[in-house]
């Protein structure tokens, strides 16, 4: 499978899993805030408040347990990378204007959609709905390199 470049998340997948090259782009990767819960233990480390409230509470102070509930609550939209099947998909599809979307091309837009960020959306006779489907999957296309 080849892999294209995400310029919002700063990463391109190198082919050959073995290498060093992948691992480092694994961990970099891995190290982005999934949610809420990440970034607030960033910033207590970064500052050393996380060192204070563990002398303060001891070691266990129930942040991990904080931190994984506002990770699940406010989850960060971090998408998967599209298939080759999907970015060939969206090429032909965003590559000719359209005024309306017609309901297998709606179940094709939305089973990409919900696999790459997560959803589950059905199909809908809501317009804007759409819209913000179609929105969100240019934006994604869009970010991938030629």
């Amino acid at each position: 499978m080849e892999y294209k470049k995400i310029k919002n998340l700063n990463m391109e997948a190198p082919k050959d899993k073995r290498t060093k090259a992948y691992k480092s782009w694994k961990a970099n990767y891995d190290k982005q805030s999934k949610g809420l819960g990440d970034t607030i233990a960033k910033i207590t480390k970064a500052t050393g408040i996380d060192k204070a409230v563990k002398f303060l509470a001891g070691e266990d102070c129930g942040c991990s347990e904080r931190q994984e509930v506002l990770n699940k609550t406010f989850k960060y939209k971090r998408p998967k990378c599209l298939l080759e099947n999907e970015y060939e998909y969206l090429t032909n599809w965003f590559s000719v204007p359209r005024n309306n979307v017609h309901p297998i091309q709606q179940k094709d837009l939305i089973k990409i959609y919900n696999r790459v960020f997560s959803k589950k959306q059905e199909i809908t006779s809501c317009s804007s709905c759409i819209r913000n489907i179609v929105d969100d999957l240019n934006a994604l296309y869009k970010t991938y390199g030629n």
